[in-house]
C-alpha cells in the first residue's frame, strides 16, 4: 500500500508539489518557492507547537482560621445583587459598594479560608476623591454640571479578593513573519510580500499572577488598575479589617485557573514576540506551554470604589488602594458631542471646498 505525503503551503495553506525545474517545493496558487530543508524544519516546528498544554495547577491557596479568629467578623450580604461584603463587628449597616442599594449584618464570618496575605490600603479616603477630581480634568464631552452637581453617594475601602498564582512556564512558540516590499515604474506599481517562520524555545518564572475571586467585581476594572505591588504584603492579621469591608471570594482557586493560564500564555508568547526582530509583521501561530511548580495563594488588595450618580445613572470609578491609580467611565454630553461633529464636519467641508477650488483653478500646479 503507498503512502500519499501532503505539505501545506506555510503562506497561504494549499498543496505544495515539488517542483523537478528548480529542485524546490511550489505552491500552485501563490507560486511560493520553498527550499525541501527549510519545509522539513518548518514541519518540525509545526509538531514542537502542536502539542497540547500542560497547565496544571496543585490546590494550595488559603489557610485555615485560628480559634476564635472568626469571631470578630461578620458579614454583610446586599438584597439587590447578592454581594456578600465582609467587615469586622464594629462595622454597622451600610451600602453595598458595587450597586449602592442598603446591606444589613446578617450573620458571623464563617466556612472560608483566611487569606494568606495582604497588601494594606496606603491610599486615604481622601487621596481616592482627589483622584476622582483629577480624573475629571480635561474632558472636554464631560457635562459642565456634572461637577458642580454631582455628589459622591457612597466611598468605601474594600479588599477584593484575589488569587495569586505562581509557576515556572517552559513554552514553544512559532511565530509567522512577513516582510512587504513596494516600488513602481511609470507603469506599474510593484508589491513583494516574503513569508518567514521563527520558533522560540525557553523558559519564563511567573509569580503573583492576579485573578480575582469574586464575581461581583468587574474583572476588567480590576485588571485596569493593576498592578500591584505583592513585594509589599504582609500576613493577614484581622486587625487590617477596621475601618474597612473585605469582600468574600466566590470563585474559588480552581476555577480561576483558566483566567491565570491564559494570562501566563500570553505573557509568554508577547515575550518571546520581542525577540523577534525585522519584520513588517510577526503574529503568533501556534504556541505549546507547559508548567511546573505551580501553586496559588490567597490574597485581599486595597481597593476604594467610589459611586457617583448623575442623570439617573450611577457610575462606578475604582482606586488602586496602594498606588492610587484610578480607573472608570464618566458620563458624556450629548449636545457637546454633537456640537464637536458639527464642527469638525464643517472644518472638514470647508478643507475639501479649497481644495477642490485649487485643483480646479491650478490644476495639477499645485503640487
Amino acid at each position: 500500500m503507498s503512502t500519499v505525503l501532503e505539505f501545506k503551503c506555510p503562506c497561504c495553506g494549499g498543496k505544495l508539489e515539488f517542483d523537478a525545474s528548480t529542485q524546490k517545493m511550489k505552491c500552485p496558487y501563490c507560486d511560493s518557492e520553498i527550499d525541501v530543508d527549510a519545509l522539513n524544519k518548518n514541519e518540525q516546528i509545526l509538531e514542537e507547537v502542536g502539542k497540547e498544554d500542560n497547565m496544571n495547577w496543585e490546590s494550595t491557596a488559603g489557610t485555615e482560621w485560628d480559634d476564635g479568629e472568626q469571631d470578630t467578623i461578620n458579614v454583610y450580604s446586599c438584597t439587590a445583587c447578592g454581594g456578600e461584603i465582609v467587615a469586622d463587628e464594629t462595622t454597622g449597616a451600610t451600602h453595598c459598594p458595587y450597586c449602592g442599594n442598603p446591606v444589613v449584618m446578617t450573620s458571623k464570618f464563617s466556612g472560608q479560608f483566611k487569606p494568606d496575605c495582604v497588601i494594606p490600603f496606603s491610599i486615604t479616603k481622601q487621596q481616592a476623591v482627589d483622584a476622582l477630581k483629577k480624573h475629571y480634568e480635561g474632558k472636554k464631552l464631560l457635562p459642565k454640571i456634572f461637577k458642580s452637581e454631582n455628589h459622591l453617594d457612597e466611598i468605601k475601602g474594600v479588599y477584593v479578593p484575589f488569587w495569586l498564582f505562581d509557576a515556572d512556564a517552559n513554552a514553544s512558540v512559532s511565530y509567522k513573519m512577513e516582510n512587504v516590499r513596494s516600488w513602481s515604474d511609470k507603469d506599474y506599481m510593484y508589491t513583494q510580500t516574503e513569508y518567514f517562520t521563527a520558533l522560540r524555545k525557553g523558559g519564563l518564572k511567573f509569580k503573583n499572577v492576579p485573578v480575582d475571586g469574586a464575581s461581583k467585581m468587574p474583572d476588567e476594572l480590576m485588571e485596569s488598575i493593576e498592578p500591584f505591588d505583592a513585594s509589599k504584603a504582609v500576613d493577614f492579621k484581622t486587625a487590617y479589617l477596621s475601618g474597612f469591608m473585605a469582600d468574600k471570594y466566590d470563585i474559588d482557586d480552581r476555577a480561576s485557573v483558566p483566567r491565570a493560564n491564559e494570562r501566563i500564555k500570553k505573557s509568554t508568547e508577547e515575550a518571546f514576540r520581542d525577540t523577534v526582530h525585522g519584520y513588517s509583521s510577526v503574529q503568533v501561530n501556534d504556541s505549546h506551554v507547559s508548567l511546573s511548580a505551580s501553586k496559588a495563594k490567597y490574597a485581599l488588595y486595597p481597593v476604594w470604589l467610589l459611586t457617583t450618580s448623575f442623570g439617573g445613572k450611577q457610575y462606578l470609578f475604582a482606586v488602586n488602594g496602594q498606588t492610587g491609580k484610578l480607573v472608570g467611565n464618566l458620563p458624556v454630553d450629548k449636545g457637546l458631542q454633537w456640537k464637536y461633529r458639527l464642527l469638525y464636519t464643517l472644518a472638514f467641508g470647508a478643507a475639501s471646498y479649497i481644495l477642490l477650488w485649487l485643483i480646479m483653478n491650478f490644476g495639477g500646479g499645485i503640487l
